[in-house]
């Protein structure tokens, strides 16, 4: 077994000590042929540090398009020919999303909206959808409303939002190259705001924007150092009318490479299938990686890309005896 396994095993497995940064990009850096040694082992941290259950989730998106920032990966951006229409979900329609998410058996549902940061008129549509779905369905709600000020972390803390979700997309070394609009110390702010609130924090991004395997180590490595409790892992799924659009596809040896040694960094974090895994892994590679350090889906269709129908997930996870995490009576 490859020398970094052999020392992943010692740290992570039996003292829960994530790896570095230069041991995620030894991990990153195997062989083929050491891949599957790789997906046990992080499946066997997994389950030591986060036990067998699987958090389950439905996005629903508030405002879809018409965002001023240029994030070069994202057809939501009113910079860019992309076919988005700029819409804004009415509260019932917004009910309905969470009792159908609600129905699948998942325990999270994250209201998402397309903007730089939330104004007046959208922090007001918030707080009326999440009283609402709160009124019909028993179901944790998470928000994703880009950057924040403090008054606007203390009023989602005040509304009952129990997770807050802002993605660094990107190691920061090579987060200029894919937003000019603002800047990576500007989410990590937002970010510092929210933990300290104690809402919960969900902090990811997407691999296959044309970073190095060294900076998709640096950014194991930051988001092991934000220590989130979440990290939702996206794989580029290239959208017409962007500045990626012509991007290749990540190929799954490689995103299976990057499940496992996301999970040797972070052995207690949420590690959530999120975006574009249909697209690089299909349904072998989507079961391998829930068998390779993944403990947490997003079921249906993502805000603007189709996703697998949420009863082939839960299918799955059934035929796989790993049990959909129960919903937290504490929230």
């Amino acid at each position: 077994m490859p020398e970094i396994l052999d020392q992943a095993r010692k740290q992570v497995l039996e003292n829960g000590v994530g790896l570095d940064e230069a041991g995620v990009l030894a991990v990153l850096n195997l062989p083929d042929e050491q891949l599957p040694a790789a997906l046990q082992l992080a499946h066997e941290v997994r389950m030591r540090w986060c036990g067998p259950e699987v958090e389950v989730e439905g996005i629903v998106s508030l405002k879809t398009g018409g965002c001023p920032e240029d994030c070069h990966f994202c057809s939501q951006s009113g910079l860019f020919t992309s076919p988005v229409r700029s819409v804004l979900l009415d509260i019932p329609s917004l009910v309905k999303a969470a009792k159908q998410t609600a129905a699948t058996g998942a325990t999270e549902f994250c209201i998402v909206a397309a903007v730089r940061g939330p104004d007046a008129r959208l922090m007001k549509q918030l707080r009326e959808g999440v009283a609402a779905i709160r009124a019909e369905v028993d179901i944790q709600i998470a928000a994703s409303l880009g950057m924040l000020s403090q008054e606007q972390v203390d009023e989602l803390v005040d509304m009952g939002v129990h997770r807050y979700n802002h993605n660094l997309e990107t190691c920061r070394s090579y987060f200029p190259n894919v937003v000019t609009t603002h800047s990576w110390e500007e989410r990590w702010e937002t970010l510092r705001m929210v933990r300290e609130s104690g809402m919960e924090v969900c902090c990811g991004g997407i691999l296959g924007l044309g970073e190095t395997v060294e900076q998709r180590a640096e950014f194991a490595a930051q988001l092991a150092a934000l220590d989130p409790h979440e990290v939702p892992l996206n794989f580029l799924n290239p959208r017409p009318g962007t500045p990626l659009g012509d991007r290749p596809v990540v190929e799954g040896k490689d995103a299976l490479r990057a499940i496992a040694a996301f999970r040797l960094a972070m052995p207690r974090t949420i590690l959530r299938y999120a975006g574009g895994r249909e697209l690089t892994l299909g349904d072998l590679g989507t079961r391998e990686g829930l068998l390779g350090g993944i403990n947490a889906v997003i079921v249906g269709n993502y805000l603007t890309t189709l996703g697998r129908p949420a009863t082939d997930d839960l299918a799955l996870l059934d035929d796989l005896k790993m049990p959909v995490k129960a919903l937290s009576a504490t929230l």
